[in-house]
């Protein structure tokens, strides 16, 4: 179901570079585009749904900075393995965070089971409160006359 990938090789990179300057989006949902993509060994044309080419857009976007990438679909349900790796932390962190409550799960025989969603849902408030945090210590210190 998941696909993880790593780093695009340095001629994957600049093809990505070179797709990502190419590819032209719609703009405020006026334009109507059509988008298809070339394969070689049929030798015919298939057409992608708009959506697609805006996803493709983002991936060909991290590729070119070097990324690797991996795709999920919306109602995943992930590993504690890969939870982890979202979220950057151990995988015995992870279950420390489910333990206590953190993060919404449900087993499946003895296994957990985490919701793409709540994972994500997770990162993003943790993201928002550190940024909170880094702004108040800023603040401290420019009233402190330690910064700025």
């Amino acid at each position: 179901m998941l696909k993880n990938y790593v780093p695009p090789e340095d001629s994957e990179r600049e093809i990505a570079i070179d797709a990502a300057a190419n590819l032209t989006l719609p703009q405020d949902g006026t334009e109507s585009l059509k988008y298809f993509i070339y394969d070689s060994l049929k030798e015919e044309s298939i057409e992608l749904p708009t959506s697609a080419v805006v996803i493709l857009s983002d991936i060909l976007s991290h590729m070119s900075r070097g990324h690797g990438i991996t795709v999920f679909p919306r109602l995943a349900e992930l590993t504690t393995m890969e939870a982890a790796d979202i979220l950057n932390v151990s995988r015995p962190y992870v279950i420390k965070l489910l333990d206590e409550g953190a993060i919404p799960y449900r087993l499946v025989g003895k296994h957990r089971r985490i919701p793409l969603a709540a994972v994500i849902n997770y990162k993003n408030r943790i993201d928002h409160e550190r940024e909170a945090i880094l702004d108040e210590m800023v603040a401290e210190a420019e009233e402190l006359g330690l910064y700025g």
